[in-house]
């Protein structure tokens, strides 16, 4: 039998490769006209509390950004820099070429899985066209709950949608937003992903003092959940 029922992912950086933000945000800043560099400063100061849903809509939410700028854009160029923010963030956002393969496998067992992610409102509108949305059984969503990991809320909420206990649940991700540190606290397993590739991974509040297991592979998550030795170094 599988070590654990479920097994609930982060997304940016482990179900996806590494997010880094490109030349899309630069248009938005120009559509919103605002100097990109402050505007890209102002969107990584503020990335909690636009991602717990503070300011509201994309747009009222890019009108505070603007305004710590000192930029006033009308209403139009706000509803054209959201469609562009969407476009963007779906530009950036690259499955791991193991998120399939190994959600599959995970279900092949009889595990089920869930992504619990840190995201502002694009996340939700694209996960449903990514290939792994038909493989999970939960989403859900910082920007819907109203709190951030590492919030115990998010978990939870997780676990009663699965209608699991903490316990039962392996919990995986990067470590951004403390997150593995907020699921052991939870009462969940954790295992980081540290994939060469998240060297230049966008990231905020990492769990830089993690000493619990650590994966080199998205992939050698089904491993761990078979309960399998891994090699020396992997798990620590």
């Amino acid at each position: 039998m599988p070590r654990f029922r479920a097994v609930l992912f982060d997304f940016f950086g482990t179900l996806t490769g590494p997010v880094q933000r490109g030349a899309g945000h630069l248009s938005i800043a120009e559509l919103l006209g605002c100097p990109p560099d402050i505007f890209l400063k102002v969107l990584d100061s503020s990335f909690y509390d636009r991602a717990s849903g503070r300011f509201g809509s994309v747009e009222a939410s890019l009108r505070w950004v603007c305004a710590q700028v000192g930029v006033h854009p009308p209403a139009t160029a706000l509803r054209a820099a959201a469609a562009a923010r969407h476009q963007a963030i779906r530009a950036e956002t690259r499955l791991r070429d193991e998120a399939v393969p190994t959600l599959r496998a995970l279900r092949r067992r009889g595990v089920r899985t869930g992504v619990i992610s840190d995201c502002t409102h694009e996340l939700p509108l694209l996960l449903p066209e990514l290939a792994v949305a038909r493989l999970l059984d939960v989403q859900v969503f910082s920007v819907q709950v109203g709190r951030c990991k590492p919030d115990t809320a998010l978990y939870l909420d997780a676990c009663a949608r699965l209608g699991l206990s903490p316990q039962d649940c392996l919990y995986v991700g990067d470590g951004g937003s403390q997150e593995l540190t907020g699921a052991q606290r939870t009462g969940m397993s954790a295992a980081r992903l540290a994939a060469p590739d998240l060297v230049d991974h966008l990231v905020f509040n990492l769990d830089v003092e993690w000493v619990g297991r650590t994966l080199a592979s998205l992939s050698e998550v089904v491993d761990l959940v078979d309960g399998v030795p891994s090699p020396v170094g992997a798990l620590r």
